[in-house]
C-alpha cells in the first residue's frame, strides 16, 4: 500500500493553496526591487508562454547563481547528446546567466511558487522525462507532486549540512516521507551521502563535486588587459561576493591597509547587483574615491575603490587581483563556491561561516590553499600579509587549483549514474498516479 501523506504535509498543501493568491502581491513587491521580472510573472503560477520542445526533455532546477554555474557544463553534455534541457532557477541574476550561456537545445523558466496549483500546471505542460534539483532544493509541494508521478526524479550534486540534518531529524517521519520520493541522490561527499541515507533516501552514490569540473571562467582578454594598464603597479585585491554588512568590513579593512600599502586598489564586487547603489552610497560615506564599471568609470590613479556592478564578469575580476576576499562568509549566506576565484590564480581568504561548500573549503583549509579568517580583523591581517609577500599569495593559489584539478570527474561519474534516466523513451504527458493515494 502507498504510504499515506504525513499531517503536516497536507497541511502545507493546503496553507500554500489557501495562500497562492497573496504571491502575486509578493511578487509585486520583489518586481519592485528588481528581484522579480514583470513580463515572466506567468511562470512563477505555473503557466508558461513558451511552448514545450519536442522530443527527449529534462529539468533541472538550480535556485541562483552558484548551482546554475555548477550545472551549466551538464547541461551542455546532455544538450550534445541530443535532449532539451529545461533550466530553472529562483533569481534574476541566475536568469540573466542563463541568457548568457545556455547552449542549443536548452531554455530556461522561472521555478513556479511551490504550492500544488502553480507545481501541477507547470508539471502538466513541461511533462519532463527526468526531473533534477541541485544541491538543497527541496520544496515539500513538488517532491510531494514528483511521488504521484513516474517520471525519474534526482537530486544532483547534493549537500546537507549538519544543521539541516539535524533539523530534519527531529520530523523523522515527514523526512522519510519527503526523501523517499527521490529515486536517486548524487551526493557531493560521503558525509553528505549518509546524511541523505539516515533521513530515508533510498538511493545514493557520490560521485563528488560538480563543481570542480567548472571549466576556466570566461574573461574578456581585451578589458584584462585595459584594466591592467589602468591600475599599473598599484597593489590590488577583491572583495567579491559580498552580501550586507561584508561591504562595510572590507571597506574598514581597505581603510586600514592604506596605511602600509598607500596606493592600494580595492575592487568590490557585490553578490547581489540591486545592492550596488547602497554600496556605492557606502564608499561615498567614507570619503573614498570611487569608479564604477557599469557607468564605463576609468581607475585613475586616485581611485580608492572600483565597483564592479555587472554580471558575468568574475572571471576578470578575479584575474585582476592576486589576492581575494569571498564573501558570504562573515553572514548567514553560507559562503560562496571558491571553484572560480582559484582556477582564475587569486589567493583566498574567507570568513568562518562556510556551510554551503564546507568540505570543499576544509580540504583548502588544511591544504593550506585558502586562508581562514575568524574575524573582520583577522581579515584584514591575511590580506596585508598575501599582498605583502606576492610570492607566498602565488603558492597558495596554486595549491587552490591543484586540489580544484585533482577534484574533477564528478561531471562524467553523474553522467554514467544518469545513464538509466536517459536512455528510455519519452513518456506520456498526463501524470500516472502510482506512488501515492490519491491527491
Amino acid at each position: 500500500m502507498a504510504e499515506r501523506r504525513p499531517f503536516l504535509i497536507s497541511a502545507y498543501r493546503g496553507c500554500a493553496r489557501a495562500l497562492t493568491p497573496l504571491f502575486n502581491l509578493l511578487f509585486s513587491l520583489r518586481s519592485r526591487s528588481g528581484k522579480e521580472i514583470p513580463a515572466r510573472k506567468g511562470e512563477r503560477f505555473g503557466y508558461p508562454q513558451t511552448p514545450r520542445p519536442e522530443g527527449s526533455l529534462v529539468w533541472i532546477h538550480a535556485a541562483s547563481v552558484g548551482e546554475t554555474m555548477s550545472v551549466l557544463p551538464l547541461v551542455d553534455r546532455l544538450a550534445e547528446a541530443g535532449h532539451k534541457v529545461l533550466l530553472t532557477t529562483v533569481t534574476v541574476t541566475a536568469a540573466e546567466l542563463a541568457q548568457q550561456r545556455l547552449p542549443k537545445g536548452a531554455l530556461h523558466q522561472f521555478v513556479p511558487y511551490d504550492a500544488p496549483g502553480p507545481v501541477a500546471r507547470f508539471l502538466a505542460h513541461w511533462s519532463p522525462d527526468l526531473v533534477m534539483v541541485v544541491e538543497s532544493e527541496i520544496w515539500p509541494c513538488l517532491f510531494d507532486e514528483m511521488r504521484r508521478r513516474v517520471t525519474p526524479f534526482v537530486l544532483l550534486n547534493g549537500r546537507l549540512s549538519d544543521r539541516s540534518h539535524r533539523s530534519w531529524s527531529r520530523l523523522p517521519k515527514i523526512a522519510r516521507y519527503i526523501f523517499q520520493c527521490l529515486d536517486l541522490v548524487l551526493a557531493q561527499s560521503d558525509a553528505d551521502a549518509k546524511r541523505f541515507k539516515r533521513l530515508g533516501c533510498k538511493r545514493v552514490a557520490i560521485p563528488g563535486n560538480l563543481k570542480f569540473d567548472a571549466t576556466d571562467p570566461a574573461v574578456d582578454r581585451d578589458e584584462l588587459t585595459r584594466l591592467k594598464a589602468e591600475i599599473g603597479e598599484r597593489p590590488v585585491w577583491l572583495a567579491a561576493l559580498t552580501h550586507s554588512g561584508e561591504d562595510d568590513i572590507a571597506l574598514a579593512v581597505q581603510e586600514k591597509l592604506r596605511r602600509d600599502f598607500p596606493d592600494l586598489l580595492l575592487m568590490l564586487v557585490p553578490r547581489h547587483p540591486t545592492r550596488t547603489d547602497e554600496v556605492a552610497g557606502l564608499v561615498t560615506d567614507r570619503q573614498m574615491r570611487l569608479a564604477r564599471r557599469s557607468l564605463g568609470e576609468p581607475i585613475s590613479a586616485s581611485t580608492d575603490v572600483y565597483l564592479g556592478d555587472t554580471l558575468g564578469e568574475m572571471g576578470l575580476f578575479y584575474s585582476l587581483a592576486p589576492v581575494t576576499f569571498l564573501g558570504g562568509s562573515f553572514t548567514d549566506a553560507g559562503g560562496h563556491n571558491p571553484v572560480e576565484a582559484a582556477l582564475s590564480g587569486s589567493a583566498l581568504v574567507t570568513g568562518p561561516r562556510v556551510s554551503n561548500a564546507r568540505a570543499v573549503y576544509k580540504d583548502f583549509w588544511i591544504g593550506n590553499a585558502a586562508g581562514k579568517a575568524e574575524t573582520p580583523e583577522e581579515l584584514g591581517e591575511r590580506i596585508g600579509r598575501l599582498l605583502s609577500e606576492p610570492a607566498k599569495a602565488q603558492r597558495q593559489a596554486s595549491r587552490a587549483r591543484t586540489l580544484v584539478e585533482a577534484g574533477r570527474g564528478a561531471l562524467d561519474k553523474s553522467l554514467d549514474y544518469l545513464a538509466p534516466y536517459l536512455a528510455g523513451h519519452r513518456g506520456t504527458q498526463a501524470p500516472e498516479v502510482t506512488r501515492e493515494d490519491g491527491a
